[in-house]
Formats: C-alpha cells, sequence, structure tokens
C-alpha cells in the first residue's frame, strides 16, 4: 500500500469534505500525534478569489489559540510555528484532530442533557467566545453544529468561515448572515449590529438546546428548565441588544458559577502570519492567473449573453417575456458576495419573513415554504464571473402579484449582498446620450 506523505505528515482515510475543501486525517511521522489536514486546490482559491477569505479565517484561528477552540497544529521548523504547508497545487491547513463528533448530534440522539453537563458546556463556550472577543474576533455562526466535542468531552468552537474581524475603528457589523434559528433579531434589522451582543444571543439559544432538548420561539415552554438557567435564559435572550446581558455579567450569575472552573488558558505566542502570507503571495499566484487567462479574471470580459443579463440586473422578463405570467416563474439578481455568506443571508432574511428554509445535501438549491401563495422556491447559485455570482431564484406555483411583493420586500432586506451598478457611471452615460442628442 501506498502512504502518501505531506511534509512530516503520513495522509489517510478521508473524514470530511466540502465544495472546495477536503479533510483527511493525518499523522505527524515525528510526533505520532494525529491532526486533521485540509486540502484545498490553489488555482481553484485564486480562480474563485478566496485567498482573502481563506487567509482570514487561518488569521483567526491563529489569533484565537484557547482550549474551547479548535486550533491550528503548528509544527516547529526554524524557530517558527508553520501552520499552512502548500505544494505546487494544494494548500494544506494543519487542524487539530477532534474524535467526539458535534454537540449537535449528540443533542438529537440523547435528548436534552441533564443540567449539570449543560452547564458544563455551557461555561466552556462562554469562556471560548469570551475569549474570541478579546481578540477582536465575533464568530456570527454559533450552533450547537460548530461545536465539536474532544475524547474528554471538552467543547471546541469550530468553523470561523463566516467570523468578522473587524478593522480598528469599526464599531459595528452589517453583513447578515447566520444560521436563521441562532441569529439575534438585530442582525436583521440593517442598521449594524454589535457582534459580540449578537454572539451572546446565539449562546443563549444554545443554552436553551441543551436543556430543552428542542428550539425556543416555535414554542417558548420554559417548564421543563431550571429555575436558575430560566432566569439566565431570559436575560440572554433579550430582543433589545442595549440591554441585553453581557459575558461579564452571565460569569457573574449564580446558576453559571456553580462548578464553575475557569479554563487555563494555553501559553501564548506571537502571533505572525508570515506563512500564510507566504502560501497566498506566492509567485505561483500569477502563474495560475495566466493558466485561466484574462477573460476569467473580471465582468468587464463577460460575453455578449452575460452583460445583456447584468445590464437587467439578471432578470430577464423584459427581454424574452410573452406573457404576464412568465415573470411569476424566475427572478433573479447578483452578488459579490461569496455563495455561502449569499445562502446564509437569505436563509436568515426568509425566517424572518415566516418561511421555513432547507439546505439541500450539495448546499447549493435553497427552498422555502409558506402556507398561503407560494408552495415552493429554489435558489440557485451560479459564477458568471470569478467575482460576480448569478443568484437564480425560481418559484413552482402561486400567484404572480403576490410572489413579486414577495421578492421586493426579500430583496429589499438583502441590499448588503445585492451588486447594483455604479451609480455615478450611471449618470454620466445618461449625460453624455443628451449631450449627444443636442
Amino acid at each position: 500500500m501506498v502512504v502518501r506523505k505531506v511534509g512530516k505528515y503520513e495522509v489517510g482515510r478521508t473524514i470530511g469534505e466540502g465544495t472546495f475543501a477536503k479533510v483527511k486525517f493525518a499523522q505527524n511521522t515525528e510526533t505520532g500525534e494525529s491532526v486533521a489536514m485540509k486540502i484545498l486546490d490553489r488555482s481553484t482559491i485564486i480562480k474563485h478569489k478566496m485567498a482573502d477569505q481563506i487567509k482570514r479565517e487561518i488569521s483567526i484561528m491563529k489569533l484565537v489559540r484557547h482550549p474551547n477552540v479548535v486550533r491550528l497544529h503548528e509544527a516547529w521548523d526554524m524557530h517558527i510555528f508553520i501552520y499552512v504547508l502548500a505544494s505546487r497545487t494544494k494548500i494544506y491547513i494543519i487542524l487539530e484532530f477532534i474524535t467526539g463528533g458535534e454537540l449537535f448530534d449528540k443533542i438529537v440522539h440523547h435528548g436534552r442533557l441533564s443540567e449539570a453537563e449543560a452547564r458544563q458546556y455551557f461555561q466552556q463556550l462562554i469562556d471560548g467566545v469570551d475569549f474570541c472577543h478579546s481578540k477582536g474576533v465575533y464568530h456570527r455562526d454559533l450552533k450547537p453544529e460548530n461545536l465539536l466535542l474532544d475524547s474528554q468531552g471538552n467543547l471546541k468552537i469550530s468553523d470561523f468561515g463566516l467570523s468578522a474581524l473587524p478593522e480598528q475603528g469599526v464599531s459595528l457589523l452589517r453583513t447578515t448572515c447566520g444560521t436563521p434559528n441562532y441569529v439575534a433579531p438585530e442582525v436583521l434589522s440593517h442598521k449594524g449590529y454589535n457582534g459580540a451582543v449578537a454572539d451572546v444571543w446565539s449562546c443563549g439559544v444554545i443554552l436553551y438546546v441543551l436543556m430543552a432538548g428542542y428550539l425556543p420561539f416555535d414554542e417558548l415552554d420554559l417548564t421543563t428548565l431550571y429555575m436558575g438557567a430560566k432566569s439566565l435564559i431570559h436575560r440572554i435572550l433579550d430582543p433589545n441588544p442595549g440591554t441585553r446581558i453581557t459575558i461579564e455579567q452571565i460569569r457573574d450569575d449564580e446558576w453559571f458559577k456553580k462548578n464553575y472552573v475557569p479554563v487555563r488558558l494555553l501559553e501564548y505566542e506571537d502571533v505572525n502570519l508570515d506563512d500564510v502570507n507566504a502560501v497566498f503571495d506566492d509567485p505561483e499566484e500569477g502563474q495560475a492567473n495566466e493558466q485561466y487567462g484574462t477573460e476569467d479574471m473580471g465582468p468587464l470580459n463577460l460575453n455578449a449573453f452575460d452583460l445583456i443579463i447584468l445590464s437587467q440586473g439578471l432578470n430577464l422578463a423584459t427581454l424574452f417575456d410573452r406573457g404576464e405570467d412568465t415573470v411569476k416563474h424566475q427572478t433573479r439578481f447578483v452578488s459579490q458576495k461569496p455563495a455561502k455568506v449569499v445562502l446564509s443571508s437569505m436563509e436568515v432574511v426568509a425566517q424572518s419573513m415566516g418561511f421555513k428554509t432547507h439546505i439541500h445535501e450539495s448546499g447549493r438549491p435553497f427552498c422555502k415554504q409558506d402556507r398561503t401563495f407560494l408552495s415552493h422556491l429554489g435558489v440557485k447559485i451560479f459564477e458568471v464571473a470569478p467575482t460576480f455570482f448569478m443568484v437564480d431564484i425560481q418559484k413552482a406555483s402561486g400567484d404572480a402579484s403576490e410572489y413579486l411583493k414577495f421578492y421586493k420586500n426579500f430583496c429589499s432586506n438583502l441590499e448588503d449582498i445585492i451588486w447594483k451598478p455604479p451609480i455615478e457611471s450611471s449618470k454620466s452615460r445618461i449625460t453624455k446620450s443628451k449631450s449627444k442628442k443636442r
């Protein structure tokens, strides 16, 4: 049997797979330590303009070295901590190998947890989230599916793909993202929100799920919860972010403090991003661009059909409509946000409008159901250029006028992800056109 090696690591079976990466089990041949190796295709990352997003995620994980956060697994070489390896065609990210699965699966299989167990997980969650906030990192997608358990049963926060690391001086976040059942109400207001306060709300929903075994809000029944936990959950799930309890106040709560043992922080070294930058700023990036050619590198080189689509906001009804009912079947818009952010934002907004949502296993179709006028709505995302994504919304049946009202309202809440042509250039074309007529 041929054993594949990457650096000091022997690579084994696949333990996870996503749209842009595979995760494999690997072992350090010098120490025997098990790790999870995330493998990304370099050319795909460059083609889809994802380098900055992945650099941010890696940088965040380097910042938040904490016992309750899944960490990048370092290898010591030339007195530099190496977290990311690279070959001519692949990027390898070495992560901590977690064997206990998701906290979500534990709840699904065993139902609600005991008060003591729920409190212990919640304490570890608060410790990890508080440390992230101390480093200026806001997770924005906290949920049981993103909380892993190690072999000792300790909680580990994972998946920082939607996390924010705001620039200095930026106090409010504006991108609508997260998972509907766990997202804070202010995130839906489109007026900006505090990432730390929004994360606290998600922690409150998680605590409710741990102790009740089901989500709140559909039926807010606290009779199965212990009195101390009821009071704390009420203070966390405060719709007003200005009066919502803080992490510091959570730590002062009597129910929280019972049997609480503060986590012992890891020895923290200075964070150096040279290895991350070296991988993504490699001269090979230019070679990859040449491989794909200039025609794939921006919207100015789209073909004529694509330009027509963009000029109409990706709604082709005005070109191909042969009857007033045609428009009811599909509506489109353009976004420059990554597909994951687009889907997350749409799911949050749809559920805030009273729709049920479901993401297929492929991660692409996005379906909603409503009892009134909309029996089925599907969403697919297509790449029309490296920085442009077409969001195609299709409806199977229902009243066209009601659907158009829905679509208008839906899109008005998605302004932060919908791309629109620059206003100034449009005005410029209008001015030039008028001058020619004179």
